[in-house]
């Protein structure tokens, strides 16, 4: 598993799922599309998991059991989300929607690296300029050092940490505690949870509609979201539902779920149109949410060039403050 994440093994993980959402529309069962995969796979880098995917299912397994077996080269959400396809017969659908959501990863990574290059050079040049003129005028190494390691080392620690905990891959602890971290957030964990409710309105509808009981539903549904605030809260429910309460009735008690979803979910089951109602919810949030990322991708970026010109503009006014300062104590000398 790789430290980070790049724009690349976002398009090879997306062109993985395309190419096994192809072959299963196409009616090939999944032992005979590994062995194509392996014959063709997306990457070099794919041919190891490939080839313990197919003994796996050699010996028995379920394609979502096959890819836990895998650890940490599979993401939960994805096992969650295909073990949902699988047991409502919609895998095509489920490798279609992986695809989609991984290719669009990748397309916003690499907008939001394009758009930082220019304040991160900014940034390096605006901490490394003075006390390379201060290097070049003494000769002084460990000062330079000090100036420009001092900052750049325990900066782009902090910066690798929280982008590798911020990965999908880690366990289902890490990740509730960091969605509670993020959940105040404006717009950050507004997108987050939009885009959990969206995969769970999309897996719910498929399990219901494959003649999934409805409390497994919802819980296969909450697991396949990603999100374990909505998970916990699902899980919590199974007696209620079994003492003859609906679903409707404990969405609408419960804090997890915003009330359009629960106003909307409620009408569906009412009126009996439910599987309509969670077609529409899973566009709706995923509209939504993919709306807000891309809000971030754009401003964020912004957000750190404003920060770099304004540290650069301290800088420049801090060195020509000192070179004042210096000129005046000389000629008061004189």
């Amino acid at each position: 598993m790789s430290l980070l994440l790049t724009p690349g093994q976002f398009s090879r993980r997306g062109e993985f799922y395309y190419q096994l959402g192809q072959l299963s529309a196409a009616g090939i069962g999944m032992i005979r599309a590994v062995d194509m995969l392996v014959a063709n796979p997306p990457a070099r880098s794919y041919l190891g998991p490939l080839r313990q995917l197919q003994s796996y299912l050699a010996a028995g397994e379920t394609f979502s059991d096959a890819l836990a077996r895998l650890g940490l080269w599979t993401p939960a959400f994805d096992v969650a989300l295909i073990n949902a396809g699988e047991k409502s017969g919609r895998l095509d659908a489920v490798f279609n929607l992986l695809s989609t959501y991984y290719a669009e990863r990748a397309v916003l990574l690499r907008r939001v690296l394009s758009d930082l290059a220019y304040p991160v050079f900014l940034f390096h040049f605006s901490v490394a300029l003075f006390p390379f003129v201060a290097w070049i005028q003494t000769g002084n190494w460990n000062a330079f050092l000090v100036h420009t390691l001092g900052i750049f080392v325990p900066l782009y620690l902090v910066l690798f940490g929280l982008i590798y905990a911020a990965q999908g891959r880690r366990g289902e602890l890490w990740r509730a505690t960091l969605e509670r971290l993020l959940h105040p957030l404006p717009v950050i964990g507004t997108c987050r949870r939009s885009l959990a409710l969206a995969r769970l309105a999309m897996a719910l509808e498929a399990l219901l509609n494959a003649g999934v009981s409805i409390i497994e539903a919802w819980e296969l549904a909450a697991a396949a979201s990603g999100s374990p605030a909505l998970h916990h809260a699902v899980v919590r429910w199974r007696m209620r539902l079994l003492e003859g309460e609906t679903p409707a009735e404990v969405v609408n008690s419960s804090r997890e779920f915003p009330r359009v979803f629960a106003n909307l979910y409620q009408t569906g089951e009412v009126s009996g149109q439910l599987d309509e109602t969670l077609r529409r919810l899973h566009l709706y949030y995923q509209e939504e949410g993919t709306r807000k990322l891309k809000l971030i991708t754009t401003v964020g970026p912004r957000v750190v060039y404003f920060a770099v010109a304004i540290l650069v503009a301290l800088k420049v006014i801090g060195f020509y403050s000192g070179y004042l300062r210096d000129l005046d104590s000389i000629l008061k000398a004189a």
